[in-house]
């Protein structure tokens, strides 16, 4: 059994008073989801929606395609393509879950839409330092995924016989993705009783894996061919490697949301390399997605020079240069920090 000592008891049973009566609840995650993000929040709406609940899952933007196998998947409204109605759905809400998210500002305008309601948030996340803005919090840092938070949340309530195979199948996904498949250093044992008690409720782990990493087009294959070969920079003297996408290659290769998922993690393939970073355009500037091994934290990079975060191994942001000038900060930055400690 996952410990629940990271559950605050009172927090939980002021939720349970909410969820007596019946509510009118959105449940939203943060802009250009991933598995873990889409997983706890379908999750979620499946968990509420069998207390008898009125529940929709808003996504501030499209999520991958990859990911549309998820049950109730087709449910998901996404806001720029129906303002109105998610607009509507937001000022009528009597309860918020906020998921896999800290800062309402990773919600986009919709996360604006709902600060200004008077309804109550719920926040369950793993993020480093969460805004103080939600009702009701149930966050940790050292949690492998908001997947795991909301099983630990479920479980808090006493409600663990509502796990059944959506439920299950959802919080998988959304725990595979977010260990890196079990990779990363918050998989603890917890993290696999969690998983094993999935498989117990009927989750088929074989076809929730090959729809999660056997799902190429050949088109996206040939982007990833096409990246390692002609866009990927290993400084001389780092330990350091860099894939820089420029506009040109997102519109050669049709990328949509989604495409790009996993490719930052190639570098770390090469023995000596602690730091990935994959750098896209974004607007006139560029986006940027970092992972580390071992000890150095890319959640602290990217907090002091991107204006991002995210954990301690993986993090993001975002840079007003373009493409070629974010990369040759980012070389500059890591030349000037002593990465011989980090070696793995």
């Amino acid at each position: 059994m996952p410990a629940l000592t990271l559950l605050p008891m009172q927090a939980i049973e002021a939720v349970r008073g909410l969820l007596h009566s019946v509510q009118r609840i959105v449940i939203t995650t943060h802009q250009r989801p991933d598995g873990d993000a889409l997983g706890s929040s379908l999750a979620i709406y499946h968990f509420l929606t069998s207390l008898g609940h009125r529940c929709v899952v808003i996504s501030p933007t499209p999520f991958p395609e990859y990911l549309s196998w998820l049950p109730a998947c087709e449910q998901v409204l996404v806001e720029p393509e129906q303002p109105e109605t998610a607009g509507r759905l937001v000022d009528e809400a009597t309860l918020f879950f906020c998921m896999d998210f800290n800062q309402l500002y990773r919600n986009g305008d919709l996360g604006l839409r709902i600060a200004r309601s008077a309804a109550p948030k719920v926040l369950i996340d793993h993020h480093l330092n969460p805004e103080d803005v939600f009702s009701f919090s149930f966050t940790d840092a050292t949690a492998s995924s908001t997947c795991e938070m909301v099983y630990r949340f479920i479980d808090a309530l006493g409600e663990r016989q509502r796990i059944d195979h959506n439920v299950a199948t959802c919080l998988y996904a959304g725990l595979l993705t977010d260990t890196d498949r079990f990779r990363i250093p918050t998989t603890t044992p917890a993290v696999h009783r969690m998983a094993a008690d999935l498989l117990e409720r009927g989750v088929d782990h074989t076809v929730v894996y090959s729809r999660l990493y056997e799902n190429f087009s050949r088109r996206r294959m040939n982007l990833f061919r096409f990246s390692l070969e002609h866009r990927m920079l290993l400084p001389e003297h780092l330990p350091v490697g860099i894939i820089a996408l420029e506009p040109e290659d997102m519109l050669r290769f049709q990328v949509q949301p989604g495409d790009t998922e996993g490719l930052v993690n190639y570098p770390l393939l090469i023995t000596d390399i602690v730091v990935s970073v994959l750098v896209t355009p974004n607007g006139t500037g560029s986006r940027l997605s970092m992972r580390s091994k071992g000890n150095f934290s890319v959640e602290k990079i990217c907090r002091e020079h991107f204006g991002g975060g995210g954990h301690f191994n993986a993090a993001g942001g975002n840079s007003l240069l373009p493409v070629r000038q974010t990369v040759e900060q980012l070389v500059a930055i890591f030349a000037g920090l002593n990465l011989a400690q980090y070696q793995p």
